[in-house]
């Protein structure tokens, strides 16, 4: 059984040979994902929920408080090859960020042994990614079952549920913040280490934009996958996740409306990019400067003398942000 990979009709052109007027027939044809491919998803995604919140700590004290659907297909940005299904799952036994750092790897470990259990009274097949850490910080697998066609690739990723449940229409506590950058400024933790705790404001920042715009994320990280594949310094390149905020941000400071040029929208995109040394992009979607430990820190980042696009959710875990020279000058 092959692992769930769609192809296109034929291998897209050049993006630089296709001309602006062509490139929504480009997206549609060669990036945008098909029903086939997001009804596998949905129905594997759904397979591994109802596993990790019936069966996978049956025999234990822990209880799975919610199940977050993370990376690109959480937000509705996924290309029609090399997406898989992030879960961010939140057990209540990971009671703070320091529980996180210190018991995921058992949490990882628990779920990897459930699944083996399973897959040993013949429910469905797994096959496990070896991680080169001593104490992962995900467990990747691929899934096979009846109900699927193909095979799905998963990361699962355990994490602290520090945002509690989330009201529509309310940012989080500050203290959600404050707590980790006090956590960031008295320990060596690294940046990007609780990212997961935020994957659902991350994603409920995206998903809810129109889908041409989300189609243009899609054009801007083919874009990026075609520069990956050229440039031999992979640590020169930036984030993914920052380069959609600066599509969104585009989007916003242009029509802002449903329908637009997206010819127009790529070029202000790759314009904003080689202006990186001015930029200067926040939101406060998701926190103010109400709270002082939390207007300290974004005082902070701001005034750094570099370029900077602070996510609406993940302004605190520092790793996310940066774009270097060497990636603007790539000829991709």
């Amino acid at each position: 059984m092959q692992e769930l990979s769609v192809r296109p009709p034929s291998q897209p052109a050049p993006l630089f040979t296709t001309p602006g007027h062509l490139l929504d027939k480009f997206i549609k044809d060669f990036l945008q994902p098909n029903k086939q491919f997001l009804d596998q998803i949905a129905v594997a995604v759904d397979f591994i929920c109802k596993f990790l919140q019936k069966n996978c700590f049956r025999r234990s004290a822990t209880k799975v408080q919610k199940i977050v659907k993370g990376g690109s297909t959480g937000k509705g940005t996924a290309l029609k090859t090399g997406s898989d299904a992030d879960l961010v799952v939140f057990p209540d036994s990971l009671k703070s960020y320091a529980s996180q750092k210190n018991e995921r790897c058992c949490i990882i470990k628990e779920i990897h042994k459930q699944l083996v259990a399973c897959q040993q009274e013949k429910e469905f097949a797994v096959k496990f990614e070896i991680s080169k850490w001593k104490a992962p910080r995900v467990l990747s697998f691929s899934l096979r079952s009846k109900v699927l066609n193909e095979s799905v690739n998963f990361d699962v990723l355990p994490a602290f549920n520090a945002l509690g449940q989330l009201n529509s229409g309310s940012p989080p506590s500050p203290k959600v913040y404050a707590e980790l950058i006090d956590l960031y400024k008295s320990s060596d933790t690294e940046g990007g280490e609780f990212s997961t705790c935020f994957t659902e404001l991350q994603c409920n920042f995206v998903v809810s934009r129109p889908t041409k715009l989300k189609d243009l994320i899609r054009l801007v990280k083919h874009w990026y996958k075609q520069c990956e594949r050229k440039l031999k310094q992979k640590g020169s390149l930036p984030p993914k996740y920052a380069l959609e905020l600066l599509t969104i941000y585009s989007w916003e400071q242009g029509s802002g409306a449903e329908n637009f040029d997206t010819a127009e929208g790529f070029r202000t995109v790759l314009e904003l990019i080689t202006k990186y040394q001015q930029l200067c992009v926040f939101w406060t979607v998701n926190y103010s400067f109400e709270d002082e430990t939390v207007r300290n820190f974004l005082l902070t980042q701001i005034q750094r003398t570099r370029s900077a696009v602070l996510s609406s959710s993940r302004s605190f875990d520092s790793s996310h942000i940066k774009t270097t020279k060497s990636f603007i000058a790539s000829p991709c």
